[in-house]
C-alpha cells in the first residue's frame, strides 16, 4: 500500500505499482490499464495524483493514451491495442438509454451526474460528458442550466 508519511510522492509510488504490474505481466502490451478513476478509488488519492502517475509512466514510454478510448500498456507503434468495437461513451449512452426505455430512469427526473458516471464506469469526465451529449442529441435527455440533466418526456424519445 501507499506510504502517506514517507519521503516519496504518492504519484511516484502509484507509478511504481503500475510499473510492477506491467513487468510481472499482469498488464500486457496493448491491453488497457485501470482508468484514472479506478486508480483514484483503489489508492484513495486525488485525481491529479493519478494523472501525475500516468504522466510519469507515459514519459517512460510504458503506457500511451488514446482520446476517448483509454490508456494502454506499451507504445502506440509497438503494441496494437485490444480492439474496442464500441467507444466507451457510446456504451454508456446505450446503457442509459436502455435504463430510460426500461423505466428505471423516469421522464423529467435526473439522470446520474457526470461524477456518478465517472465512478460507475471508471472513465474520464470527458467520456461521461460525451455520453450525455449523445443522449441529448438523440432526444433522450435535456439539460437545465444550474439544475442538471433530466430524462426527456417520452414523446421526445427517438423511435426504437
Amino acid at each position: 500500500m501507499l506510504d502517506h508519511d514517507g519521503d516519496t510522492h504518492l504519484y511516484v509510488q502509484i507509478a511504481e505499482f503500475i510499473r510492477e504490474r506491467i513487468q510481472r505481466g499482469d498488464l500486457l502490451p496493448g491491453h488497457p490499464i485501470p482508468s484514472e478513476a479506478a486508480i483514484q478509488s483503489e489508492f484513495g488519492v486525488a485525481r491529479t495524483t493519478a494523472r501525475r502517475a500516468f504522466h510519469m509512466l507515459r514519459e517512460e514510454g510504458l503506457i500511451y493514451t488514446v482520446q476517448g478510448e483509454g490508456t494502454f500498456v506499451g507504445s502506440p507503434d509497438a503494441a496494437p491495442r485490444e480492439p474496442r468495437t464500441t467507444p466507451m461513451y457510446r456504451k454508456i449512452a446505450e446503457d442509459l438509454a436502455g435504463r430510460i426505455r426500461g423505466g428505471e430512469l423516469l421522464p423529467r427526473r435526473a439522470v446520474p451526474s457526470e461524477t456518478a458516471l465517472v465512478q460507475q464506469y471508471e472513465v474520464a469526465r470527458e467520456t461521461a460528458r460525451k455520453a450525455i451529449a449523445l443522449l441529448r442529441e438523440q432526444g433522450w435527455v435535456y439539460t437545465v442550466p444550474q439544475r442538471g440533466t433530466f430524462v426527456s418526456p417520452e414523446e421526445n424519445w427517438p423511435a426504437s
